[in-house]
């Protein structure tokens, strides 16, 4: 029945159900295999054998691979279950390629997707190796839906629905469409995670496709109890021309970090993506990624009311707005100028809410270590909203407090000795030996952060884009593998757990 020179392993996509939809690849390695291989738990019926069966041919060897269930038992638990399982399967499959034979390995959907076949072909990666394509569930579930399941530009994502909430809710961040394979009993967390993110509506679940009993149904009218693992959540492209949500105008201030797209937080993500319109600092709105349909408002950033007003003045025309600021938008940012322009101009009508961000201050904290990890303040240097002789009185009442402190807008082009002079204040306070982090476009590709001390702080290297931190009398620094660290003591004196004896022993604890 071989016809090669040499066996061969061969991984062959039979497609999501319909024997039709093998390929012509796919039913002639089936039928000129000596040895055919599908994969079912203990006591089940194999689907890839039920979509292939028609092109088996006399004098075949046939292979079913029993893998465990969660359900099963092992003294090492289900992953070591699994490996051995693998482990024995792969003996089995090299008796026959050693024995001369080509061997069929039948995949569920494409091998090289969440298939079984992938295990086996790393274990027999020594033998020689074809693998034929199949039609994956994905791609099927979006035909029998006839719906596009991307678009142009649209980004899609293929999620195993195994997955935390949290890991669900950050995959859906980064993506405009998406599938969720291996449903099964993880629907409910599924329709949970995407009744959150407003995306329920436009979801379906397509069961069984292309086997007995294919159905598709919108995913608020499922039910976990009729969803099978062979079943998969859709949430296809959304049109350009759809119908705007119906919601009523409203306002969200989101923080998207401090620079990095990796710290934009699932929930910003998730506003940026329903926006109808996106107003802020043009530095801040060319961060967020275009979309068709979204209009894009950017200005100044000296104009924060005018801005405020603008927003809220789209939201009252029905709009979706989402204001961007960098880092929180309550730290220094445009919540606190959008909640003053509605409750000074009028606009108590309009719904604004606020999503956080991280700040810039977390942000360069952990490229040190934990400067902030006692008591500290948020201070800004600069004097454009409020007067330098308030900024003296804070910056004294913390440093004399003996609090650790962030400092926001230290310098810009315009205002060039105010760090000079916070210098000699905080010298007043502090020893010459204090730490300080000087950090520039954290999360930026040209972040730079440097620990010094505060008797050498040079003013003139702190720019608009920079900011300080200042330790605190409990403040540390040292070297270690990873650099210079620094932290701040949450003890005056000794540790709770007191200094280490010198005849300490780890290997006794």
């Amino acid at each position: 029945m071989n016809n090669t020179s040499s066996p061969v392993l061969i991984g062959v996509g039979v497609g999501p159900g319909d024997p039709q939809l093998l390929t012509l690849a796919a039913v002639d390695a089936i039928s000129s295999a000596d040895v055919v291989c599908y994969h079912a738990k203990p006591g089940g019926s194999s689907n890839a054998r039920a979509i292939a069966d028609q092109f088996f041919t006399a004098g075949q060897i046939h292979e079913l691979l029993e893998y465990p269930v969660t359900t099963g038992s092992h003294p090492d638990g289900y992953t070591a279950a699994l490996a051995q399982f693998y482990s024995e399967a792969s003996e089995r499959l090299a008796a026959h390629l050693d024995a001369g034979r080509t061997v069929a390995v039948l995949a569920v959907g494409d091998p090289m997707l969440y298939s079984s076949y992938q295990h086996l072909s790393r274990l027999l990666a020594d033998y020689p190796q074809r693998i034929i394509p199949g039609i994956p569930s994905v791609t099927a579930a979006a035909d029998v839906l006839g719906t596009p399941l991307a678009e142009d530009e649209d980004v899609l994502s293929i999620i195993p629905a195994t997955l935390s909430e949290d890991a669900l809710h950050a995959s859906l961040a980064t993506c405009d469409t998406a599938v969720f394979m291996k449903l099964g009993r993880n629907f409910d967390k599924v329709k949970k995670v995407l009744t959150e993110q407003g995306l329920a509506e436009r979801a379906y679940v397509a069961v069984r496709v292309g086997m007995d009993g294919q159905k598709v149904l919108p995913l608020t009218e499922a039910n976990a109890e009729e969803i099978p693992y062979f079943a998969v959540a859709v949430v296809p492209t959304q049109l350009v021309d759809a119908p705007v949500s119906p919601a009523p105008g409203s306002v969200t201030v989101v923080g998207l970090g401090p620079g990095a797209a990796r710290w934009t937080t699932p929930e910003v993500s998730r506003a940026l993506r329903e926006a109808t319109d996106i107003v802020g600092y043009t530095t801040y709105v060319k961060r967020v990624p275009e979309r068709k349909g979204q209009v894009r408002h950017l200005s100044d950033n000296r104009v924060e009311a005018e801005r405020s007003e603008h927003a809220l003045q789209l939201a009252r025309e029905g709009k979706r707005v989402v204001v961007v600021s960098s880092g929180d938008p309550g730290v220094f940012a445009m919540a606190t100028a959008v909640l003053e322009v509605q409750h000074t101009r009028g606009y108590e009508d309009v719904s604004v809410r606020v999503l956080p961000g991280m700040t810039a201050a977390q942000a360069v904290a952990s490229r040190v270590g934990a400067p902030l990890g006692h008591d500290f303040a948020l201070i800004s240097l600069s004097n454009r909203l409020k007067p330098w002789d308030q900024v003296v009185t804070r910056v004294r009442a913390v440093a004399g407090a003996d609090m650790a402190m962030a400092i926001y807008n230290p310098a810009s082009k315009k205002r060039t000795w105010q760090v000079e002079e916070f210098k000699k204040i905080l010298l007043e306070y502090r020893t010459p030996d204090t730490p300080v982090i000087v950090a520039r476009a954290v999360g930026a590709p040209e972040e730079k952060v440097t620990v010094t001390t505060l008797g050498e702080l040079d003013p003139q290297v702190v720019d608009m884009r920079t900011m300080l931190v200042i330790g605190a009398s409990t403040s540390v620094s040292f070297t270690t593998v990873d650099g210079t660290r620094v932290y701040t003591s949450r003890y005056y004196g000794t540790p709770e757990w007191g200094e280490k004896p010198a005849d300490f022993d780890v290997t006794k604890r």
